[in-house]
């Protein structure tokens, strides 16, 4: 298995996570230029999952599995759904890289319509009520209480997060683009007061959350690799990039709203401030940022493709391409909307 050292790795979780037994199957989740995700099933049926880096050189705070399982960890005394983690491993020895391992969770990641179909549409609102119920958990977490106080600074989230991805666009752009410098100026003179501080999960969205489809809740939220402390309504505005209105054509390929069933965008909003008591009315200005940074760090794959750095793996530049512009206008739309 490759980004697996079987022997090595065998004999570590022989030694490091209770009840496990080898020999051990290993099956790849998810890879690509993300962390790596295997399922990992032991000799007597035991399934777990380990994560690491991806191949190749990568920066290490890009992909630091200690700090990613310190966070799930922390999160897993709350009561938000996270797997439960296993161990975790900072020998490069042992596999070349840090892991660390965490238990299966049973579930569907819904990250298209397709998969969403497998959501019966009785129970499409009552997941998503759930999807806004366990971000307004989170928001809700003491981050001193849970040891996390210093995992970043705790104010001026989204002003250092506009001024690094007004930098990034600058040194990453292929061609000038009006509508997204408008969008940078725009973002940054009509920055909203931060409300608290929480952990911002990053990346929050259907299609990152484990969704037990014969109920219509969230089983387990993943992907944790861009938690940091910062403005709670960031998440709560990323999401928006991603939902389809109902009727509508589909903007976002990879979520499963749209669907008959799932409500509109406005719905989530008005149930988080319900939930969290928090003032939403700036809520077009944190989509815009969403699609702002998604815009730019999609122009960044595009750059990295024309000079070549992406190799011969299979890659449709033009979308790339189209999508940045299309992220810009929409970015552009919401601040219009304010």
């Amino acid at each position: 298995m490759q980004g697996i050292d079987e022997a090595r790795v065998g004999a570590w979780l022989d030694a490091n996570i209770e009840d496990a037994a080898g020999p051990y199957a290993y099956e790849l989740i998810a890879g690509g230029r993300s962390n790596l995700t295997y399922r990992v099933t032991d000799a007597n049926g035991l399934r777990m999952v380990l994560r690491r880096p991806p191949l190749g050189h990568v920066l290490a705070t890009a992909h630091d599995m200690a700090r990613e399982h310190r966070i799930i960890s922390a999160v897993g005394r709350t009561g938000v759904p996270v797997p439960r983690c296993l161990g975790l491993c900072t020998d490069d020895a042992v596999n070349g890289a840090p892991f660390y391992v965490m238990s299966f969770v049973d579930g569907v990641v819904l990250d298209s319509q397709e998969r969403g179909e497998g959501l019966v549409e009785q129970l499409r609102a009552a997941a998503t009520d759930h999807l806004v119920d366990v971000l307004a958990d989170l928001h809700a977490v003491d981050v001193d209480a849970v040891g996390l106080g210093d995992l970043a600074k705790r104010e001026g989230y989204v002003e250092r997060q506009v001024k690094r991805w007004t930098t990034q666009w600058e040194n990453s752009k292929t061609r000038e683009l009006p509508a997204i410098e408008e969008v940078a100026r725009l973002l940054a003179v009509r920055i909203p007061a931060q409300q608290g501080v929480s952990i911002a999960h990053g990346d929050y969205r259907f299609g990152n959350v484990l969704t037990d489809v014969t109920h219509g809740r969230v089983a387990a939220v993943l992907d944790w690799e861009l938690c940091t402390l910062g403005d709670p309504l960031a998440d709560l505005g990323y999401i928006g990039v991603y939902w389809n209105e109902p009727g509508q054509p589909v903007r976002r390929a990879n979520d499963p709203s749209g669907l008959p069933g799932f409500p509109g965008y406005r719905h989530l909003v008005d149930r988080y401030a319900a939930r969290t008591g928090r003032d939403v009315s700036d809520v077009g200005y944190y989509v815009a940022f969403s699609s702002f940074r998604l815009a730019v760090i999609s122009e960044g794959v595009y750059a990295r493709y024309m000079k070549g750095a992406m190799g011969n793996q299979d890659f449709d530049a033009s979308s790339m391409k189209a999508g940045t512009d299309a992220l810009a206008e929409s970015a552009l739309a919401a601040l219009k909307e304010i």
